[in-house]
């Protein structure tokens, strides 16, 4: 049997479930799933590989109509997923009406790409709501082939699966058989850390913050890591440390346990914060961090 290999590129609005999506079919917890908008920040790319097949999933930030430099860069990742996709999903939940960029949208109906439009979140909608919802977005799509899924219960995500190993071209493998990702270890360290700020810090505390891990040593038994949370106000960093550091203790803690699953040995985590200002807003900060590459 030929060797089918291709990039699968995932668009649609924040919080629809891309990163739910792509963490099912690749088995591993590569992208963080939070209920917070704008949680992927990066295109993250997941690796699955069978006898006759690499499939290349490219996890993009929700579209958004950007206000500061940050949102730029990540709508730039964005763009550049129609670039190189073999295979363009464009992921929408119900109850939802468009696209949040209206040149984006055009570019999905007039793209010569296949495109398969998944109807996410079903589970929390009814047979009628279901069809009228495939009905209309049949008619705004008509390039599209639509599935409904439940990325979180699993509905449906393996016939997508398989749809999408037909649609790919033929063609050797990009990547090693046992490659999972194309992203280092430094980087998933990063992300294990903002997901825990994203789900314990309200407001524009999450999105004011980036993570930077400088140290990350392997020995035999235990992997050492020190990793800076930067902030852009030092309000911020008080916040983020809490009463007595209690807060960034609860931080810590939970990043450890998660990176020790994740690399599948024990952890030695230690975590500082620091005010690095407007670092939003500066190119030459952006670029240090892998958003303007």
């Amino acid at each position: 049997m030929a060797h089918k290999a291709g990039f699968v590129n995932i668009i649609g609005n924040p919080n629809v479930g891309k990163s739910t999506l792509m963490n099912a079919f690749v088995g591993e917890k590569l992208s963080i799933i939070t209920s917070k908008a704008q949680t992927t920040r990066h295109r993250i790319l997941g690796i699955v590989n069978g006898e006759d097949f690499q499939m290349l999933l490219s996890d993009t930030p929700g579209i958004i109509k950007p206000a500061y430099e940050l949102q730029e860069s990540m709508m730039g990742f964005v763009k550049s997923a129609f670039e190189d996709a073999d295979v363009l999903i464009y992921m929408v939940e119900i109850g939802e009406k468009e696209l949040k960029d209206e040149a984006f949208f055009n570019k999905i109906i007039g793209t010569d790409i296949p495109v398969i439009l998944l109807l996410n979140k079903i589970d929390k909608s009814n047979q009628e709501e279901l069809e009228s919802q495939v009905q209309m977005w049949t008619e705004k799509v008509p390039n599209a082939e639509i599935f409904p899924i439940s990325a979180l219960e699993g509905f449906n995500v393996a016939e997508v699966f398989n749809r999408i190993i037909e649609l790919l071209p033929e063609s050797p493998a990009f990547y090693p058989k046992d490659t999972l990702t194309d992203k280092p270890e430094r980087f998933f360290v990063n992300e294990i850390i903002r997901e825990k700020i994203l789900m314990h810090y309200k407001k524009e505390i999450p999105y004011a913050v980036e993570i930077d891990t400088q140290e990350f040593f392997e020995e035999e038994q235990i992997i050492r890591m020190r990793s800076v949370i930067m902030v852009e106000r030092e309000t911020q960093k008080g916040i983020i440390i809490g009463h007595k550091g209690a807060a960034l203790k609860r931080v810590g803690v939970e990043a450890r346990k998660d990176l020790e699953k994740f690399f599948g040995k024990q952890v030695h985590l230690e975590l500082y914060v620091k005010v690095n200002k407007n670092w939003r807003s500066d190119q030459r900060q952006l670029k240090r961090f892998g958003y303007n590459e």
